[in-house]
């Protein structure tokens, strides 16, 4: 099954393998299991400037910068952008939110295949449209040794968010690789679109409410319904990809 996906994966891009030296973690949903907090917290900030966000809307939304998750509320609602100074007060309300919420534990079965990916020297990058000041202290925390500040992606660095590919084309710009030598793990839809639209092996890990059909028909290769699914796969899919 993983040769198989692999081998399409391959065909389409006109690669001869995946020579893997990255892989590159959404970071909600995929090592925390945070997005219940961030649905919440979005819906709630939303109501409160005047705006309808569900809980269920806004995990569809999951990748995006909140900037960019804002404006298209803020189109369909009041048929324009929202202006820097409502994106800015949405954000920081929609943070302080967040942050009073019980910090998200880590997606069970996260902490084990991130070590397993460490011991076998391959690099470990985070790419999230997360702008969380917290960010870097928190990873620190919960998975000491395994990612480092100048091989991360967020909100911070780029213009565009999930779907567009830039993250994931920022994330192999930063660490120096190609697309066939770096595998993506995702779990929503949106991230899915953008690591395939970036020429990247997708994984989808359906952490979340969504069937898995639309994971698929995001562009998934592999799909995985746990991290800690995932992490049992991982031998397994090491040895398709050598």
């Amino acid at each position: 099954m993983y040769q198989e996906a692999i081998k399409q994966y391959l065909k389409k891009h006109g690669y001869e393998r995946i020579d893997l030296k990255a892989v590159l973690f959404d970071m909600d949903g995929v090592l925390f299991n945070s997005m219940p907090n961030h649905t919440q917290s979005w819906h709630k900030i939303m109501e409160r400037f005047g705006f309808g966000l569900s809980e269920e809307e806004a995990y569809l939304h999951e990748g995006r910068t909140g900037a960019d998750t804002i404006n298209i509320i803020s189109r369909r609602e009041r048929g324009h952008d929202a202006t820097d100074e409502e994106i800015k007060a949405i954000y920081a309300a929609k943070a302080e939110e967040f942050n009073k919420c019980p910090e998200a534990p880590r997606m069970p079965g996260a902490w084990e295949v991130v070590q397993k990916i460490k011991t076998d020297g391959i690099t470990r990058m985070v790419v999230t449209g997360s702008g969380q000041v917290s960010l870097l202290e928190r990873l620190n925390r919960n998975f000491p040794g395994i990612f480092r500040k100048e091989l991360m992606v967020t909100a911070f660095d780029i213009k565009y968010g999930k779907p567009n590919p830039d993250p994931y084309l920022m994330a192999l710009e930063k660490g120096g690789f190609r697309p066939n030598e770096t595998i993506v793990i995702e779990n929503a839809p949106l991230g899915v679109q953008a690591g395939v639209a970036a020429g990247i092996f997708t994984i989808a890990v359906n952490t979340g409410p969504l069937p898995d059909q639309v994971l698929w028909e995001a562009g998934a290769n592999l799909l995985f319904h746990s991290m800690n699914e995932f992490n049992e796969a991982w031998e397994e899919i090491k040895k398709a990809v050598d």
